[in-house]
């Protein structure tokens, strides 16, 4: 059933019972006395009730008016409270941050971060969704997203942490002594990862770049990082890495750089948030954080 009045018309009658009289209600809701008076008088004609006695000196409930008052004023006490828990979230370092990351990226350079910020802040909570999948962040609600490379999303800022590259490696005892361009790899053995697939090559020295499709033999595909690591140290084949992965593996002698003066173009590791003047607090402050460890690198 449609109505002729509003919740703030209500809004208006409990505070006039809270305060005791029009006057203070007038003050309180910063409204002229009369625009309040009219406020109530339509509000009673809508519902075809008498909720107020009004005399020269004081203003009292009808029965019905209690019955309304009372349950009304839990509505708008509940509302206070939900208005200042928000407000609260929004200027204090509390509340939950919903974050996107790629798998092994994520744990690799972000685990360490989010335990000591979360260390820092107790009162902030993270919800973690480590993905390969490039997810809608708008529609999952995400909070900041970590992300290779630099997608274009309207109304989202970029910040690029970190520059990676992708270089070849293979098991220490892989014969490759006769491999001197990327052409060459056609008929060795390969482990691929799906979104790391052309592999895409520069000469350090020479400038020259070559994209090579890894499409024959192929032992194993994969969708994570972490497999095709353990694949190439086991001794399956060779395979494209990031060398954040690759390096301190290279120097412990656990796998051997194929081609070490061919490598990827530089691949940003950056993080988006909305481009928001409101944003909470609690995101900013993640940000800060994020930001101040990757400058330290």
């Amino acid at each position: 059933m449609a109505t002729n009045y509003s919740l703030d018309d209500l809004r208006y009658f409990c505070t006039i019972v809270k305060l005791g009289s029009f006057k203070k209600a007038s003050a309180d809701l910063d409204m002229s006395l009369s625009t309040l008076s009219r406020r109530i008088r339509l509000l009673e004609q809508a519902l075809q009730l008498t909720l107020l006695n009004r005399d020269a000196h004081r203003v009292t409930l009808t029965h019905t008016g209690e019955l309304y008052y009372d349950r009304y004023r839990k509505l708008f006490e509940e509302v206070e409270c939900i208005e200042q828990a928000l407000c609260d979230e929004k200027d204090q370092p509390k509340g939950k941050i919903r974050i996107s990351a790629p798998i092994y990226m994520g744990k690799h350079f972000l685990s360490a971060i989010f335990c000591d910020f979360l260390l820092q802040y107790p009162e902030i909570q993270l919800d973690l969704r480590f993905s390969n999948n490039l997810i809608d962040i708008e529609k999952e609600g995400i909070d900041i997203a970590f992300r290779v490379r630099n997608p274009a999303i309207d109304n989202w800022i970029i910040r690029e942490l970190k520059l990676t590259h992708n270089v070849l490696c293979a098991h220490p005892n892989h014969d490759c002594q006769s491999i001197t361009h990327p052409k060459q790899l056609e008929e060795q053995p390969k482990i691929t990862c799906v979104g790391l697939v052309p592999w895409q090559l520069k000469n350090q020295h020479t400038n020259e770049e070559y994209s090579f499709n890894p499409n024959t033999h192929v032992r194993l595909e994969v969708d994570e990082i972490q497999m095709m690591k353990q694949a190439v140290e086991s001794g399956v084949g060779i395979s494209y890495i990031p060398d954040y992965i690759a390096l301190p593996l290279i120097k412990a002698g656990k796998l051997k750089h194929i081609l070490p003066d061919w490598q990827s173009k530089g691949q940003p590791f950056s993080m988006l948030y909305r481009d928001r003047k409101q944003i909470p607090y609690r995101v900013r402050l993640l940000i800060e954080h994020a930001l101040q460890h990757f400058t330290k690198m």
